[in-house]
């Protein structure tokens, strides 16, 4: 960990050591706000996915905004968020190893934990491990929202694994799974709310089935940052679950609305803030954040509030910026911030969070779940 934090409280953002992960403070609060508010409109819970900030003071956040839990990708990342206050998490995985199962089951012991399974082996396994704790697990059977990953397709046996959590000792059925990851980056948006009702009708008719069966299925969550209006409407999802909309980054803002225009519900308030360290001749200058401060698996970055500079290519602890024709170009030492391509891995790369309020410093938060894979 980065011992010494990147900026003090009431530093002005030119005094920030760079690279340094910014957040803009009115930007995300109105982020956060705008979600809760069209979720409780909809009477619909929402449960934030945690593994885009990896942060218990956005967690925090999220909760006083009437967030019913949270939700989270790995064991390490909810232990990591417990001081955040949570009493209702759901761990949106398939745990199978021995030691993130007894630490699972342990949390269960202090609050309600949820976990996903999709097939009878992951069900003796979580048993065995609630048994071995004294601890009740919820389940929720994960079904193929369309993407063809993890979840189960077939009808049957996503009834018969209901049944079977029933039985077992130390487990308890809460409902089903129903994300799809890719229909979140479908670019157009007749396209993307086509795959969010689909996913959303395949869950109710899931529904139905158990409930004939008498099998009580009071949660059906999913749905993500990409789809969450239509996720809100389809009557389907009594919870949904986004997590980029704090954030946001230049990959959503590719996806488009159904009047051609970039697909922006919520405003981008995450930057990493680089410092211009070498006026290269040919066009160019470098910055200090290269792939070691920008996740790329979507693409590199954008400068913020310049359409004359492009962030070219990544080495390891630089960054390329080429300067267009007519663009006043970066003078040495001035500070730039980059649009990550993808938030949530952005933010695992850093120790430290800096949030901005105007022309101020007002928060240095540590990002407690950075790192946390197992």
């Amino acid at each position: 960990m980065q011992r010494t934090p990147p900026a003090r409280v009431g530093d002005h953002p030119s005094d920030v050591q760079t690279p340094a992960l910014l957040v803009d403070l009115d930007t995300l609060d109105d982020n956060i706000a705008s979600m809760a508010h069209q979720a409780t409109a909809a009477g619909l819970a929402l449960r934030p996915h945690a593994k885009t900030h990896k942060s218990v003071a956005i967690a925090r956040r999220q909760l006083l905004e009437g967030a019913a839990g949270l939700c989270c990708q790995k064991v390490s990342e909810a232990e990591a968020l417990l001081e955040s206050g949570v009493e209702d998490m759901l761990i949106s995985n398939h745990i199978v190893a021995a030691q993130p199962l007894r630490r699972m089951a342990a949390l269960a012991r202090r609050l309600r934990i949820t976990t996903l399974i999709a097939e009878s082996a992951q069900i003796d396994l979580l048993a065995a491990a609630a048994d071995y704790a004294g601890a009740t697990i919820e389940v929720l059977v994960e079904i193929d929202a369309g993407d063809r990953r993890m979840g189960v397709a077939d009808s049957e046996a996503i009834l018969g694994l209901a049944e079977e959590v029933e039985r077992r000792h130390g487990l308890h059925f809460r409902g089903l799974q129903a994300y799809n990851g890719p229909l979140q980056h479908l670019r157009e948006q007749e396209e993307r709310s086509h795959a969010a009702r689909e996913a959303a009708h395949r869950a109710a008719t899931l529904r139905d089935r158990l409930e004939r069966r008498g099998i009580a299925c009071p949660l059906i969550t999913g749905g993500g940052t990409g789809s969450f209006a239509t996720d809100l409407a389809t009557g389907a999802f009594t919870e949904i679950q986004p997590g980029s909309y704090v954030f946001m980054d230049l990959d959503y803002g590719r996806n488009r609305t159904g009047e051609d225009e970039p697909y922006q519900p919520f405003r981008q308030s995450l930057f990493v803030l680089s410092t211009v360290i070498n006026r290269a001749p040919r066009g160019a200058v470098y910055v200090d954040a290269g792939a070691k401060a920008l996740n790329l698996d979507c693409g590199p970055p954008d400068v913020w509030g310049s359409a004359g500079l492009a962030y070219t290519k990544a080495s390891d602890e630089q960054g390329r910026i080429e300067i267009a024709p007519g663009t006043l170009p970066p003078q040495l030492g001035e500070q730039l911030l980059l649009i990550p391509s993808h938030c949530d891995p952005t933010v695992n790369l850093f120790d430290w969070m800096v949030g901005i309020r105007g022309d101020r410093v007002e928060e240095v938060w540590p990002i407690e779940a950075r790192g946390c894979l197992s």
